[in-house]
């Protein structure tokens, strides 16, 4: 029997040299049994939160002296513990950024096309100017120049900066798109946007499944 997918993340999550701690937030006994058994630490939140950050939060809020969170989500059992450190370090180095996450390069037709491979595109300065699960930017004309990004499910925040997200409404083109990303946006904050080559293949839909076990079959030999 394999090892379960939270236990991936967990297990890549703590090759990163840049966190200072390291917890899991969750709502659920089953989670919280297993994080007992992998050695981690399991924060027990609310059950009625109505978003991933704000969960985050207030597991935030249990580790007092944090002054940054980068929120890794359970379903990127592939990620890359250096574009973790990556994320932290830019957060760490500039105290004027509130909120940070990443992207790759796509270029396949069916995955741009896929509601559940969210796109962002990008202002010169890396900036997000917007996060869809339409294909972004509509394309009139042939750019060769002007790529089409994925958004990679991680985020960074400003600990000041988490704890006023979690206290606006829910925006319309977050409730349109279900991307609690573009509240940040609506409220006008800067979302820097780190591009890497590395293709982090979350677990987005159950028909993913065969693909995310054989990738980490593979990185495992």
């Amino acid at each position: 029997m394999g090892k379960p997918l939270l236990q991936h993340v967990f297990e890549r999550a703590s090759q990163c040299a840049e966190l200072d701690e390291l917890v899991i937030a969750t709502d659920d006994e089953r989670i919280s049994d297993l994080c007992e058994s992998i050695g981690a630490r399991a924060v027990y939140t609310r059950n009625d939160h109505p978003s991933g950050t704000d969960r985050i939060a207030e597991a935030a809020s249990a580790c007092e002296e944090a002054t940054h969170v980068i929120n890794i989500q359970g379903d990127e059992p592939l990620l890359e513990a250096e574009l973790v450190d990556t994320l932290a370090r830019a957060l760490r180095d500039d105290d004027d950024l509130p909120m940070i996450t990443a992207a790759s390069p796509v270029d396949d037709p069916a995955l741009i096309a896929d509601p559940n491979i969210v796109k962002v595109v990008l202002s010169s300065q890396s900036d997000a100017l917007y996060f869809s699960r339409s294909p972004i930017p509509f394309r009139r004309g042939d750019i060769p120049s002007l790529p089409t990004y994925r958004h990679l499910g991680i985020y960074g925040y400003h600990i000041d900066f988490l704890n006023r997200f979690i206290s606006l409404p829910p925006s319309p083109l977050e409730q349109a798109e279900g991307l609690e990303q573009l509240r940040a946006l609506e409220d006008g904050a800067r979302i820097k946007v780190h591009l890497t080559e590395h293709d982090a293949i979350g677990l987005d839909s159950p028909d993913q499944i065969p693909l995310i076990e054989s990738l980490l079959t593979a990185a495992q030999k």
